[in-house]
C-alpha cells in the first residue's frame, strides 16, 4: 500500500474501531487528562511516566514518541496527556494531510519551543515529507529549497526543540530510519475485560449514567478489547435504558440493547456474522478464496479482508491458509452449527494463519 492509498474504513459500524465527525466530539468529553487517570496499558503508562518525569526534571523537551496499535486504543489520548504532563501546547495533524515537504515545513516552522506535534497515521505521510522529518527530529533543522533547477538553493531553517508524537496502526510500514529517530516506542495492546469495565464505569460517571457491575461486564465482553467501542456501546445501551427501562444500565438491559443493535455476546456484528455464515453454510467451512467469499456476502474484497477478518482471526473463528479461508471449530460452535464430516476444521486449520 502506498502512502496516498486509504485503507477501507469501518466507520458507521457500531463495533468499528475508527471514529469521525460528531463521535470525535463525544469522545473528547470522555478522554482522561493525565496518566494517573488513564486506564489500561500499564507497561506503556509506566515507561512513559518515567520518560516524562525525567524530561521535566531536566527542564527540557521529552524524547520523540511513537505509539503503535489498533485504532481506538488511546493513541490520540496519550498524545494529549503527554502535552498536558509537559505543560506544553499540542498541534494535531495526520500523515495523509501532509502531501508535500512544504506542508511539513510550514507546520514545523510555526511550532513554539517545547510544543508537542501529534502526527496521526504517520505511516501514510509522503516520502519527501518523511525525508524532511528525519533532519527535523534529529537536528531540529530543515532545509527549505528556494528556486528550481540548477539555481535552486537550500536555506537552512533552525527549529525550536519540540516533541513529535507519531501514531500508527501499521508500524511495519515505517522505514527504519524514521523508527530509529523515536526515543520511545510504545505498543498499545487490546484491553482485558476487567480494564474495559473500569473504562465503562468512569465514562458512565462522566455521562451521568448509572451502570451496574453486571451491565459494565456485559458491555465490556462485547467491546472487542477496545475502549472506543466500549464507550460507543455504553451510549447506545444508555439510550435503550432511558427509552425502554428505568435509565439504569443493568446486565439484562445491556444484553437486550445490544441484541437490538445486532452485537452478539462475542462482539460480532452483522458483517462479521455474514462472513461466517457464508463460509459455513455456502462453502462448508472452506477453504474458499477471499474474492469468492466477498462476492457471497456482497462486499468488496478489501472490506472483508481489512474490516471483518482481523477480528475473526483474532477471536479464533477464521483461519487464513494457503488454500483459502477456513472456519475453525469455534466458528461452528458460535453459530450453533455442526460441521459436516470431512471438513478441514480439525486438521490444522491454523496452519498458515497469516497467509493470503
Amino acid at each position: 500500500m502506498t502512502w496516498e492509498e486509504q485503507p477501507p474504513q469501518d466507520t458507521g459500524r457500531l463495533v468499528g474501531a475508527t471514529a469521525e465527525g460528531e463521535e470525535l466530539a463525544a469522545e473528547a468529553a470522555l478522554r482522561p487528562k493525565d496518566l494517573a487517570e488513564f486506564v489500561g496499558q500499564p507497561k506503556v503508562r509506566e515507561q512513559l511516566d518515567l520518560v516524562l518525569r525525567a524530561a521535566r526534571a531536566r527542564g527540557g523537551t521529552a524524547d520523540h514518541v511513537l505509539l503503535s496499535g489498533a485504532p481506538g486504543l488511546g493513541k490520540t489520548t496519550l498524545s494529549m496527556i503527554i502535552a498536558a504532563e509537559m505543560g506544553a501546547p499540542i498541534r494535531i495533524t495526520s500523515g495523509p494531510a501532509i502531501q508535500h515537504a512544504g506542508d511539513l515545513a510550514a507546520i514545523l516552522s510555526s511550532l513554539a519551543e517545547g510544543e508537542v506535534l501529534f502526527l496521526d497515521e504517520i505511516h501514510r505521510m509522503s516520502r519527501p515529507a518523511e525525508e524532511m522529518l528525519y533532519m527535523a527530529m534529529e537536528d531540529f533543522r530543515v532545509d527549505v529549497i528556494v528556486g528550481k533547477g540548477p539555481g535552486a538553493t537550500a536555506i537552512p531553517l533552525e527549529l525550536p526543540p519540540f516533541t513529535l508524537v507519531g501514531a500508527t496502526t501499521r508500524a511495519g510500514l515505517l522505514p527504519p530510519p524514521l523508527r530509529d529517530r523515536f526515543g520511545f516506542t510504545g505498543h498499545m495492546e487490546f484491553y482485558a475485560p476487567t480494564e474495559l469495565e473500569r473504562v465503562i464505569h468512569r465514562s458512565a460517571r462522566l455521562l451521568d449514567v448509572t451502570v451496574s457491575d453486571g451491565g459494565a461486564a456485559e458491555i465490556a465482553g462485547r467491546s472487542r478489547g477496545t475502549p472506543r467501542i466500549a464507550n460507543r456501546l455504553l451510549r447506545r445501551v444508555r439510550d435503550y435504558a432511558q427509552v425502554r427501562g428505568d435509565g439504569v444500565v443493568t446486565e439484562e438491559a445491556a444484553a437486550r440493547a445490544l441484541t437490538v443493535f445486532e452485537v452478539d455476546d462475542r462482539g460480532l456484528d452483522r458483517l462479521d456474522r455474514s462472513v461466517l455464515e457464508a463460509l459455513l453454510k455456502l462453502f462448508g467451512g472452506g477453504p474458499v478464496g477471499l474474492s469468492t467469499l466477498a462476492v457471497a456476502v456482497g462486499e468488496e474484497r478489501e472490506t472483508v479482508e481489512e474490516v471483518a477478518e482481523p477480528f475473526l482471526v483474532r477471536e479464533g473463528l477464521l483461519a487464513r491458509t494457503p488454500r483459502g479461508r477456513v472456519a475453525t471449530p469455534a466458528a461452528w460452535a458460535h453459530l450453533g452449527l455442526t460441521p459436516p464430516p470431512g471438513t478441514p476444521v480439525a486438521g490444522g486449520a491454523q496452519e498458515g494463519l497469516f497467509e493470503s
